[in-house]
């Protein structure tokens, strides 16, 4: 009877339904997993790669010196060094054929602009993905179990006496289909929670220094221009 009642004798044992709702909830949570680490390590380095950006740029070294040493970086900018390598590059191309300095900023605050919506879009990948788990896998599972007594039930009607040894194998392997669901969404919330906020977080010292720097930005375009008008 013990070996009657394992996990996967149970499962074996589950009808089709029941099986393929296992099949989806397992697949889910091996998916979700991989996100999960997968993320981690995207935030580890978007964190590293923002402290590591700040410190040189706040150290006073020389704006254009620091864009050429970002574009001479073998590896693809991201995060804080990729609002400051479109802001700057747009500054230095706007200035070349504009003196209208508010021309210039707008220009250099749209181009930040949409660098960071793509930091946005790129911290943000597959969160959607793990809220969706996160919020549908215990349903599905539930589906799953309550497909499965009805079968159990329905199997029952068929004998004369019915008895706990009959009734617990089949309530049992429907129960898993459930337990399945919340071990597929228990980690899927946590994680999207937990990367939500470290998104937000990184997201608002992006906007931080983007506005920071648009003000370095305009206090020298606007100093060159009066220096060139008197």
């Amino acid at each position: 009877m013990e070996s009657e009642l394992s996990v996967w004798y149970l499962i074996s044992q589950a009808g089709v339904v029941v099986q393929l709702v296992m099949l989806l909830l397992a697949l889910a949570s091996v998916v979700s997993w991989a996100l999960i680490f997968q993320r981690i390590q995207v935030f580890r380095k978007a964190r590293q790669a923002q402290l590591a950006f700040e410190e040189q740029f706040w150290s006073g070294m020389d704006l254009g010196q620091l864009y050429r040493d970002v574009n001479a970086n073998p590896t693809p900018c991201s995060g804080m060094e990729s609002v400051f390598r479109a802001g700057f590059r747009e500054f230095s191309r706007l200035r070349q054929q504009s003196r209208d300095a508010d021309a210039v900023m707008e220009g250099v605050q749209r181009a930040m602009r949409v660098a960071f919506s793509r930091e946005q879009e790129r911290l943000e990948q597959h969160l959607p993905f793990l809220a969706t788990v996160g919020s549908t896998s215990p349903y599905v599972g539930l589906f799953g179990t309550v497909w499965g007594i009805m079968n159990s039930f329905r199997g029952l009607a068929q004998l004369q006496q019915a008895t706990l040894a009959t009734v617990a194998p089949g309530i049992s392997e429907a129960l898993i289909a459930t337990a399945m669901g919340l071990f597929a969404a228990i980690p899927a919330v946590i994680a999207y929670n937990r990367f939500s906020t470290t998104s937000e977080s990184l997201l608002k010292n992006y906007e931080t220094f983007a506005e920071e720097f648009s003000s370095i930005l305009h206090r020298r375009v606007h100093g060159s221009e009066s220096a060139s008008k008197s």
